[in-house]
């Protein structure tokens, strides 16, 4: 998912994702203990998901506050 893709969701959707992704991360974590993972760059792909989402919510939160 690029930046700008997600820079188009709301604040509602974008914690949503923000949850699905965590859940999908921990299960690639399992996945990945068990060696049952069939593609381990997920994990590392999921986790970039994750820093862009929380990083467009904190610049909301910013432009709000100013």
């Amino acid at each position: 998912m690029k930046a700008v893709e997600i820079r188009e969701f709301s604040v509602a959707e974008l914690n949503e994702k923000l949850a699905n992704l965590k859940a999908e991360l921990f299960n690639l974590r399992f996945q990945h203990a068990i060696n049952q993972l069939d593609n381990p760059t997920r994990i590392s792909a999921v986790k970039k998901d994750i820093a862009r989402i929380k990083t467009v919510i904190k610049e909301r939160e910013s432009d709000n506050v100013q």
